[in-house]
């Protein structure tokens, strides 16, 4: 059940409101489905919130005492929350998988380097917000402060990405925002990949899929890849440090 509930919202972005949003964006995306668009950001906003939300499950550890119980196990406390991350990932990375499956329907090809190298991206994306997400939680006592918070994160981050329109001509305030937000690293290369494998016009390359730019340099993909990697080794490495040092 809650396999569905966390791919119900990602899939009405993709099925229901691109679509109904095709007749308004025709115009405007050089002959790309809208959809076709949406699908890298949905796929990155499957894999956002069941992260986030596998989390959640340290909390609940907490408030019904099985945490205290692993706790004083014979065990590392870094593999403790090591155990969580990984946990995390595959649950995150499942659901990405799902969406990832629904290539077909949008115009997106199956073709075997674009499904690898998504699939990879998909790996990095959920090892880095999951570990942001325990980092989370480890402060938290809480299930009910972990949503409220986690919420706080996820809709901003979600919108401040790119991931459902393009950031091409966006104000000066939200580009700096867009550029901030670590979401954008992992949609601009996943929209990258995909449009590397679909025939459409160098108008719509530019206009949908820009890139990351800093003062006029367009970061390139694996500079954006070591970003979130690097992130995520960091929030990983905050998360043990307090996780050690919890009575």
């Amino acid at each position: 059940m809650s396999i569905v509930a966390w791919l119900l919202q990602p899939l009405l972005f993709l099925l229901v409101l691109g679509p109904g949003l095709q007749t308004l964006s025709a115009a405007s995306t050089d002959g790309v489905d809208l959809t076709t668009f949406m699908f890298p950001g949905v796929i990155c906003m499957a894999l956002l919130y069941s992260a986030m939300f596998s989390a959640a499950s340290l909390v609940w550890d907490r408030e019904l005492g099985f945490l205290r119980e692993m706790m004083v196990a014979p065990v590392r406390r870094s593999s403790i929350v090591l155990g969580k991350c990984l946990g995390g990932v595959t649950i995150a990375v499942s659901q990405g998988v799902l969406v990832l499956a629904l290539a077909g329907l949008v115009h997106v090809p199956y073709d075997p380097v674009l499904l690898l190298g998504v699939f990879g991206l998909e790996v990095l994306i959920a090892f880095t917000i999951t570990a942001f997400g325990v980092m989370v939680a480890i402060c938290i006592k809480q299930a009910r402060t972990f949503t409220s918070v986690m919420q706080l994160f996820v809709l901003p981050m979600m919108f401040l990405s790119g991931a459902l329109y393009p950031v091409a001509e966006l104000p000066d305030w939200l580009r700096l925002l867009n550029r901030l937000n670590p979401l954008t690293y992992v949609v601009d290369p996943t929209r990258r990949l995909v449009f590397d494998r679909l025939d459409i016009s160098e108008a719509a390359r530019h206009r949908l899929a820009p890139g990351v730019t800093w003062w006029g340099w367009r970061v390139p993909s694996f500079v954006e890849v070591g970003i979130v990697l690097a992130l995520g080794l960091a929030m990983l490495a905050v998360a043990i440090f307090r996780f050690t040092r919890t009575e």
